[in-house]
């Protein structure tokens, strides 16, 4: 738990989430450890070449009869022991920075969930389901991966370049600066495919978003294509969107990991130059007077240099990458925004449910709604109705926050649109006409993390019996989406979900959709009993029950009327018609 606490309180810290930078001041501790293993590491580098090279005259000295076996022994085990300790600082420095990945791997994602937790509903259907699972997962993996290539390289690259340099300055500056002439042309070719790498890498995260979405029809909406026939169009869809995958995943990687022999060559072509010059230093007719010890540990030295600059030509390439990656998730690195549990409101006292000239407008769309006014006591139970269409559920939506609205919805004295989202879902329950079931077991589909004993809410919406028959009972699996749970058993889950968590007032929309009449009316019995002290308003658009309700609001071209069903019956030839028209036809029609 502490560790959770601290966690968290290191991601409110967080104050500028959309820069990279944030995320490096966050980890300043393992990276203050990564600094100090990798100067010792990097500095330590030098005496492997430095060691070869003693080593290879001493070799020669044992030759010459001037140095004994003993003394090269000697020289191979304490080479052994500096070769030990480099290793150890190594390992350090592989261990902080792998950890300092982990960690903000950790925080972009809880940046970046949180997030889309807070975005409108609208907002992520705009966004797109693949995308979003693009960005979530492989963008998060390949930024993360950016900026540890990065922390890495800064040592096992930077440093150690500095190091080797320098060692062949000391050794012989006039070769040392023609021999390494070569490395800078790797380094400007690498930023010379900036643009395209970025591109192709461009493409394939759009394309994998593509992908990821078709996955997702194909597997939501599998059994519709095969009841329809169509599920070769859709295969033949899928294959296409995966052909495109597959085309741009290569040509991005083309771009990225096929430069890295050349790299090689070209930085290593120094190695050339060392051997003419420097077999001169050795013979004594070069710039700079060598022996067998100096040679090898140049060239040695400026191998490993060599190396390791082409791979920071490679490294160029690996941070476009994250750059792109870092391009498509930055608009959803905003400010961490913990839920505001703060509230002056008792929520355990019923409330009446007050409504005033309520106008309903989709952003960007024309009216749905104007002059809506309606009241209810707790106990009552409101039906909402009205032809396909008529706003029914917008007028819902616009109760948990989805559709904003002028006019006015009060709850006691409390102005609905004044209220937090805490508050607000302290208040309101919602039922849509969309299940919207978690990829979990029944029961956690119902509690939602609360631990209370969930059959009488089983019970009231007869749904207690067949789970009875389920190999695991409640704790059966409903799958993605509820997919292993039929329609109605869907609903009914939802409607336990909704009566389980209920509030002062509830909102539900279509609940009996799926249900057989004899079922619509039993739940409808036990709803009535579970709800004597809420506010229900339950939209519709089967009729039968409505003569039980304590008001009806009927919607049509966009005004309501607010009455009992007796009286609709009277006044209003358009209810009255939809209600003839479904009590003669069983109930069933829906106009």
């Amino acid at each position: 738990m502490g560790r959770k606490r601290d966690e968290k309180r290191q991601i409110k810290n967080v104050t500028e989430p959309n820069r990279i930078l944030s995320y490096f001041k966050l980890e300043l501790w393992p990276l203050t450890l990564v600094t100090v293993s990798g100067i010792l590491y990097n500095v330590g580098m030098l005496a492997g070449p430095y060691f070869e090279g003693q080593l290879a005259q001493r070799l020669l000295d044992i030759f010459k009869g001037e140095k004994d076996f003993y003394s090269m022994v000697r020289l191979a085990f304490f080479y052994l022991a500096v070769i030990l300790m480099v290793q150890l600082m190594r390992s350090i420095k592989r261990f902080y920075v792998r950890r300092f990945a982990n960690n903000t791997s950790r925080n972009m994602r809880h940046m970046l969930y949180n997030s889309l937790v807070n975005m409108r509903k609208d907002e992520l259907e705009q966004e797109g389901l693949g995308p979003v699972m693009t960005k979530a997962i492989a963008d998060v993996d390949a930024c993360v991966e950016g900026m540890r290539k990065f922390t890495t390289e800064v040592f096992d690259t930077g440093v150690v370049l500095v190091a080797y340099l320098a060692l062949l300055f000391f050794y012989d500056w006039r070769l040392a600066l023609l021999s390494c002439s070569f490395t800078p042309i790797a380094y400007f070719i690498a930023g010379q495919l900036k643009t395209r790498i970025a591109y192709y890498n461009g493409e394939y995260k759009k394309s994998a978003g593509r992908l990821n979405n078709a996955t997702m029809d194909r597997i939501s909406n599998g059994v519709t294509y095969r009841i329809y026939g169509g599920e070769t169009n859709r295969d033949i869809a899928y294959e296409s969107h995966l052909k495109d995958y597959e085309t741009r995943a290569v040509a991005a990687n083309i771009w990225e990991n096929t430069m890295q022999p050349p790299y090689n060559i070209i930085a290593m072509s120094g190695a050339v130059l060392i051997i003419y010059f420097g077999a001169k230093n050795v013979l004594g007719t070069g710039w700079t007077s060598w022996n067998i010890a100096a040679f090898t540990t140049f060239l040695s030295a400026f191998t490993k240099m060599a190396l390791k600059s082409s791979k920071a030509a490679k490294l160029f390439n690996s941070v476009q990458k994250a750059q792109v990656s870092w391009a498509r998730i930055k608009p959803l690195m905003k400010e961490y925004r913990e839920p505001d549990t703060r509230t002056s409101i008792d929520f355990s006292q019923p409330a009446k449910l007050m409504v005033s000239d309520l106008s309903l407008r989709w952003p960007g769309c024309a009216q749905v709604l104007k002059g809506i006014s309606f009241s209810g006591d707790p106990g009552q139970i409101i039906g909402v109705t009205g032809p396909i269409a008529c706003g029914k559920s917008t007028l819902g939506k616009a109760f948990i926050g989805e559709v904003p609205y002028h006019g006015s919805i009060r709850v006691g004295d409390r102005e609905l649109s004044q209220l937090s989202d805490y508050e607000r879902s302290r208040l309101i329950s919602y039922m849509g006409h969309e299940p919207e079931l978690m990829s979990d077991s029944i029961e956690e589909n119902i509690r939602l993390g609360e631990e209370r004993d969930i059959t009488p809410y089983l019970q009231a919406v007869c749904f207690d019996e067949e789970i009875a028959q389920m190999p695991h009972g409640a704790a059966t699996t409903v799958g993605s989406s509820g997919i292993r749970l039929s329609g109605g058993q869907q609903s009914r889950t939802a409607l336990a979900r909704t009566l389980y968590n209920a509030r002062q007032i509830l909102i539900l929309d279509d609940p009996f959709s799926a249900v057989d009449k004899i079922t619509e009316q039993e739940i409808f019995k036990n709803l009535h009993m579970l709800t004597k002290d809420k506010i229900v308003l339950l939209i519709s658009h089967r009729l039968y029950l409505f003569p039980s309700l304590d008001k009806v609001l009927f919607l049509d071209k966009g005004t309501g009327i607010f009455s009992t069903h007796e009286e609709l019956m009277q006044v209003n030839g358009v209810y009255q018609k939809l209600y003839q028209a479904q009590a003669e036809g069983g109930g069933q029609n829906e106009s």
